[in-house]
């Protein structure tokens, strides 16, 4: 399985997009620039098969609707935030002045649990991180030694809890208890910056110290 971050939008929130040797693919949060999105599908052949997302602030959702049409797949969301797609007022872009105002169709699954969720040939296993939002998701692909974080684990850093919903507290257990116990080598994919890995955040990320 391969890789690859795609950064999006002005807040260059990162799209990840997971494709196997058949070419098809899964796109974690499609933020924005939905024609660069396409335009990187088309040029790798690839066969989207669902949209996952991590949360839904507006910055990773901006670009769900016009993929999801695109390629008529399916959306994946943790039940809590299923309102948020479609309300500017909870994905934040009501609130922020990046040009536009984020009002989506409803998801088409909603996450209740933690679970392995197959899709396609895709096993992975879902993590909940709440914190940084209450619905806020991880998704760990064992085989491949790799988690996508959302907004909760950053290179560094952790994500900001200022926003409605948020709880440094809740963020802060969250990384410990859920992701901070898988492999060190284990590849982290944030919603912004670079990729860093497990064993790197617990050696270094100042914000994770004593707690």
């Amino acid at each position: 399985m391969e890789w690859h971050q795609l950064p999006l939008g002005p807040l260059q929130t990162n799209c990840y997009i997971l494709s196997k040797e058949d070419n098809t693919c899964l796109i974690f949060d499609p933020g924005e620039e939905s024609g660069k999105l396409r335009r990187f599908i088309e040029q790798k052949q690839l066969k989207p098969l669902a949209i996952i997302l991590t949360h839904a602030h507006f910055d990773h959702i901006g670009a769900v609707d016009d993929t999801r049409d695109e390629y008529n797949i399916p959306v994946y969301i943790h039940e809590k935030e299923a309102d948020w797609l479609l309300d500017p007022a909870l994905n934040g872009s009501h609130f922020f002045e990046m040009g536009k105002l984020v009002r989506g169709k409803p998801a088409d699954h909603f996450i209740t649990d933690e679970k392995e969720l197959k899709v396609g040939d895709f096993s992975f296993q879902i993590f909940e991180t709440p914190g940084h939002s209450p619905g806020s998701l991880s998704f760990y692909f064992k085989d491949a030694g790799l988690v996508i974080s959302g907004d909760a684990l950053f290179s560094g850093s952790i994500g900001r809890t200022d926003l409605p919903g948020g709880n440094q507290d809740q963020l802060l257990r969250s990384i410990h208890e859920q992701l901070l116990t898988l492999p060190e080598e284990t590849i982290v994919l944030p919603g912004h910056g670079p990729a860093t890995t497990i064993g790197q955040e617990m050696d270094s990320n100042p914000f994770l110290n004593g707690f």
